[in-house]
């Protein structure tokens, strides 16, 4: 017989298993090869106690029995287990490889990414890991052939073998229970590893939500709202830019103390440096949203920002013209009701390439924008920053400074040092785009008086604590992701139209903001009255002259 008839016989020859012991060896599978993570966080926060790591293990992988023998039933059994293990296989990637927990807030982001966006992800280490820990394994269970018991014995044994795990689970857990609840309370980060538990229960409560917010009506805000007369005299529009920053981190603008040079152009410029400022979130998908809504972020959340206008609808009703420019993912919701222009799918040769745009895209439309300014405005960039992982194509060639690069989106093939450094040159050109627009700001000095407002949407993890990117819940984010740049510059008329002392504001420069006072610092920038407006968090406040009544 030849080697072929061999090869060919044996793949027709499929093996018999029982439905159970499938069950089990897949739970099995799942239990110890797609969950590296949270393996490693067990025995770095268990180590000190083995009987307590033994006893996990044990009731981890006679959950996950139980769990695999619920769907031991013909015509469910190879679906299930085929979906828990590409689910368990993808999660696990994203885990292992960028430390990310996969909640609701990363489900949400990855419903909203772009194809462009998307196909950084998609690298060879991807495609090879869920070769080997998806593909592999679900072609097994594809070829094998199932043996299924009558029903009656079926519902039996099936029942049986789910009792018996769960009172193992049940021993195990409680033996060392005080030992696991400790564990939780402090590493509040341990149970969100577990996969791919979290991930499919994330994304059913992605989809819940989804179809609640499907039927939301905005409610609108500051129906009240109008532009009383500047404190100051002035004949001149009243411009403000905000810049929208995305994934720059605080700890990354020499503004702020880092010892790299990152900002060298916006140092010569006269602005203002707020260095403990904290984001609403950890993922544009939040932060957005949040830092232009009126909600504090201890008050905010996703269903709220969604429900109510803000205060890009709060500057229009008031009578402020306002325009949204976009080279991200869109405005999660902000600029539903204003011009929006998408410069993300511009084609201009000279800033865009593969479906992207680096943020020089702007400065023409920036222009054009100014041009047309014919009474007191509002014009947001959204920006493309420093967004990851493919941080090396976010800057032209001049602004490759910091070598050696990490010149792929496959994060795992390089050092630390060359992340930071690729990371370091989307600053270097964010600086040198905000200090652009500051120019293009300056030069209608004549025609109008304006400011610019920049603020980061959240920040990154550069490898510190074994984590990369970005989208860690709040609760145990490191603060490389909560902590962000965030300055203001307002030419001598903007300063004179609205009385305020910016050596004043310099010197609460070191108090802690956040994005809680971006909605009421603008508001009070442009002058708008409203019950919306809350003077405790307007930045400026405390600077400004009020006229006499």
């Amino acid at each position: 017989m030849t080697e072929k008839k061999h090869v060919r016989k044996f793949l027709l020859t499929r093996p018999t298993i029982g439905s159970v012991t499938l069950s089990a060896i897949v739970g099995l599978y799942l239990a110890l090869f797609t969950n590296f993570t949270f393996w490693k966080k067990v025995h770095a926060y268990l180590g000190f106690e083995p009987g307590a790591v033994i006893a996990l293990y044990i009731a981890i992988i006679t959950l996950f029995i139980a769990a695999t023998t619920l769907f031991s039933a013909k015509y469910v059994i190879k679906p299930v287990l085929i979906f828990l293990i590409i689910a368990a296989a993808m999660a696990a990637w994203f885990t292992d490889s960028f430390g990310v927990v996969i909640d609701t807030d990363m489900i949400r982001n990855a419903m909203q990414t772009t194809p462009s966006e998307a196909q950084h992800l998609i690298t060879p280490g991807l495609l090879l890991h869920a070769l080997l820990f998806g593909l592999v394994p679900v072609a097994l269970v594809l070829w094998v052939r199932v043996v299924h018991r009558p029903i009656m014995q079926k519902l039996l044994w099936n029942s049986v073998t789910v009792i018996a795990c769960l009172a193992v689970f049940s021993v195990a857990a409680l033996v060392y229970s005080k030992a696991y609840t400790t564990a939780i309370r402090t590493h509040r980060d341990l149970v969100k590893t577990l996969n791919p538990v979290v991930a499919i229960v994330s994304t059913a409560k992605y989809f819940v939500q989804a179809g609640q917010e499907a039927a939301i009506v905005v409610t609108p805000l500051g129906l009240d709202a109008k532009v009383s007369t500047p404190a100051g005299p002035t004949t001149k529009p009243r411009v403000t830019i905000i810049v929208a920053g995305e994934t720059a981190r605080a700890q990354n603008f020499s503004l702020g103390g880092y010892d790299r040079e990152t900002n060298p152009e916006l140092k010569k410029r006269d602005i203002v440096y707020f260095p403990n400022t904290t984001s609403c979130g950890t993922a544009t998908a939040t932060s957005i949203p949040c830092m232009f809504s009126q909600f504090t972020r201890s008050n905010y959340d996703h269903y709220k920002g969604l429900a109510n206008e803000g205060l890009l609808d709060v500057l229009s009703r008031a009578g402020v013209d306002v325009a949204w420019f976009d080279n991200n993912t869109g405005s999660k919701g902000v600029a539903d009701r204003v011009t929006f222009v998408d410069l993300a799918k511009s084609t201009d040769a000279r800033f865009c390439s593969g479906g992207e745009c680096q943020d020089g895209v702007f400065l023409d439309k920036i222009d054009e924008w100014l041009s047309n300014v014919k009474k007191d405005s509002v014009l947001v960039l959204h920006q493309m920053g420093s967004h990851g992982p493919a941080y090396y194509i976010r800057y032209p060639e001049a602004f490759r400074k910091f070598k050696p690069e990490c010149m792929t989106s496959e994060l795992g093939n390089c050092k630390d040092s060359e992340i930071v450094n690729t990371y370091d040159n989307t600053i270097l050109y964010t600086d040198y785009f905000l200090s652009t627009v500051i120019d293009r700001l300056k030069s209608r000095s004549g025609t109008m008086a304006t400011s610019m407002v920049y603020m980061s949407d959240h920040g990154e993890s550069l490898g510190e604590k074994g984590l990369y990117l970005h989208g860690t819940p709040y609760m145990f984010a490191p603060e490389e992701q909560t902590r962000v740049p965030f300055f203001v510059w307002l030419d001598q008329d903007f300063q004179k139209s609205m009385m305020v002392d910016m050596a004043c504001v310099a010197q609460s420069r070191t108090q802690p903001m956040s994005h809680d006072n971006l909605f009421h610092s603008v508001l009070g920038m442009m002058n708008v009255t409203t019950k919306a407006y809350d003077q405790k968090l307007d930045l400026f406040s405390g600077c400004v002259s009020r006229k006499s009544s």
